[in-house]
């Protein structure tokens, strides 16, 4: 079960995290609407993790509650399968950001993104995604100009990311500390938890990068900002999710005082 909620963990934050460099493809190719699209089917299957990820977090509490065992270090591998999952999305976005236009130019054709996701399972075109594997470059990093990405928006992106992967577990953490008649309360708080990230990221951060990425698009400014954009807001990711580590056990005593 411990394995399956870690595998689970890293999939929606690798997911997440290759999620940012759509932002550069759409620039690059100058297809934002259809590169979207396409990476719905992504986000899908991140949202679709998500929703077994709380079921398999109430059972791992529910057991350790039974057997009056706190299970925080079962927690900190969950938090820890999240920076993984950050790291291995950072590893393949060269790769992703070479595969990705050809889907979209495949898109393009065929109209259905179905047929695209039944095209790629085929063994040659895994052979093929295989075969394009890219390697992460330093020297890339260094032409980018980072001083032109607001700072506030790097100190949002890492709080709403800390208080995103933390959000859930921390909720369900909270039922081991309170009374059996508030745990279910207390474990529902994760939705309400979430929801508040969301909004927060929704209203704060998507807006000031959406500036950047269509200044970029209608050539206002150098497409090196975008990337930048994309490195730094990775990069305060990372660092989200290592802060979530400091956070769950504050953040699940939070909760629990609320229905003490």
């Amino acid at each position: 079960m411990l394995l399956s909620l870690m595998c689970l963990t890293l999939v929606i934050h690798l997911i997440d995290t290759l999620s940012y460099s759509v932002r550069i493809s759409s620039v690059k190719s100058g297809k934002f609407a259809l590169s979207m699209s396409l990476f719905n089917i992504y986000v899908l299957v991140s949202r679709t993790a998500n929703m077994f990820q709380a079921p398999l977090i109430g059972a791992l509490i529910g057991l350790s509650i039974a057997n009056q065992t706190d299970p925080i270090n079962e927690i900190r591998l969950v938090i820890l399968s999240a920076t993984i999952g950050t790291l291995m999305g950072v590893i393949l976005i060269p790769t992703f950001l070479k595969l990705f236009p050809k889907a979209v130019d495949r898109l393009e054709v065929r109209g259905s993104v179905p047929s695209i996701v039944l095209e790629a399972l085929s063994i040659a075109n895994i052979k093929r995604m295989v075969k394009n594997t890219k390697k992460p470059q330093r020297k890339m990093i260094h032409r980018l100009r980072f001083r032109e990405i607001p700072k506030r928006l790097l100190i949002l992106n890492t709080m709403i990311t800390a208080i995103y992967t933390v959000g859930v577990v921390s909720a369900y953490y909270a039922a081991f500390f309170v009374e059996e008649e508030f745990r279910l309360s207390a474990s529902a708080s994760s939705g309400m938890i979430n929801g508040i990230a969301t909004i927060l990221l929704t209203l704060l951060v998507d807006p000031q990068s959406a500036i950047i990425t269509d200044q970029a698009f209608r050539n206002k400014r150098p497409n090196e900002d975008v990337k930048a954009l994309v490195t730094l807001l990775i990069g305060t990711k990372l660092l989200g999710t290592l802060i979530g580590q400091v956070l769950i056990y504050p953040a699940a005593m939070v909760i629990a005082s609320f229905y003490k």
